[in-house]
């Protein structure tokens, strides 16, 4: 499967260097092409191209729409990394570090304008119930970043609305790329449902993953800053799942450990990481990944496809799971 993986995604890579921005103005597009060429997992491009593979479409049908999502998909980190006043992303500098706040600003909106271009290619069949779900999935990303930043500031956050907001920023754009490419295959509307479902399960055990390796991660292969969301005193999974569990004492200690913006970062971190492993936590945070990836498998059961077709989308969520960046 992994190699399938890789097909996939150099079939993307060599698409997507084809795509040629204007030459001026060059402060605006080079931050464009500066974050699309600095690596990246690529999941949700590649997760377009396999569902329309997986239901016949023919070769290069689902590339306008693979760009389509990575881009927006970057669009949304350049924007994010400005919130998070993140100083990496994929172990190199970010946009707003690397030119300033406002290029970053423009050269984002700019994106969000390419991602859109890119689905002119397609028939108005097919254009038109796209867009209309992409506009919405758009939608529900922003209030998603939304959500996660309100939470910064709110003193109480739940583990549901936790959830319910990396569903909106994260995972409905991973059930989008699997329901765009279905559409493309010419897939029914039950499997374009079904498949966007198993996204949804997919997309929050990825999440809950990202958060995880954010804390426990190794840096040379996860790309970002490792321990960000502690410094940022970001409301994860692990953190508000360790309020939970802990003593009542760590639980306090946790709390004014997030009330602060030190100026020893590492010794914060590192307390804190030490909260996440003794309280249950971190292992808390691998059940539910497991939990949310064995119910977007469930999904895979009701789809009109073979069952070495219904393999591969297994062995890709195995993958996923099982990544270290």
């Amino acid at each position: 499967m992994i190699e399938s993986i890789a097909t996939y995604r150099q079939t993307f890579l060599d698409h997507l260097v084809q795509i040629e921005f204007p030459e001026s103005p060059r402060e605006l597009y080079s931050p464009i092409e500066y974050i699309l060429d600095i690596g990246g997992k690529r999941i949700r491009p590649v997760l377009v191209l396999l569902s329309a593979d997986l239901y016949g479409a023919e070769p290069g049908e689902a590339l306008p729409a693979a760009p389509a999502v990575e881009i927006f998909h970057n669009f949304t980190l350049i924007h994010d990394d400005i919130m998070d006043a993140a100083p990496l992303r994929r172990g190199r500098e970010t946009v707003h570090e690397k030119w300033d706040t406002n290029t970053a600003i423009l050269s984002g909106d700019a994106m969000l304008i390419e991602a859109y271009r890119q689905l002119e290619y397609y028939s108005p069949e097919i254009f038109k119930p796209m867009m209309q779900f992409f506009s919405k999935t758009a939608l529900e990303v922003c209030e998603g970043q939304r959500d996660d930043m309100d939470f910064e500031t709110l003193d109480q956050v739940g583990i549901d609305q936790y959830l319910t907001m990396i569903k909106y920023k994260t995972a409905v754009l991973v059930g989008c790329a699997l329901k765009m490419g279905a559409l493309i295959g010419g897939a029914s509307s039950e499997d374009q449902q079904a498949l966007y479902t198993f996204g949804i399960g997919l997309g929050l055990a990825f999440q809950l993953q990202d958060d995880y390796l954010d804390v426990f991660g190794d840096p040379e292969t996860f790309g970002k800053q490792v321990g960000g969301d502690i410094i940022e005193n970001k409301k994860t999974f692990l953190y508000l799942k360790a309020l939970e569990l802990a003593s009542e004492q760590e639980a306090r200690e946790l709390r004014d450990l997030y009330s602060i913006k030190t100026r020893d970062p590492q010794a914060k971190v590192q307390r804190v990481t030490q909260i996440f492993r003794s309280s249950g936590s971190a292992d808390g945070a691998r059940e539910l990944i497991r939990q949310y990836t064995d119910q977007a498998f469930e999904q895979l059961e009701s789809l009109s496809l073979p069952d070495n077709r219904k393999a591969v989308l297994r062995e890709f969520g195995n993958w996923l799971l099982n990544r270290d960046f």
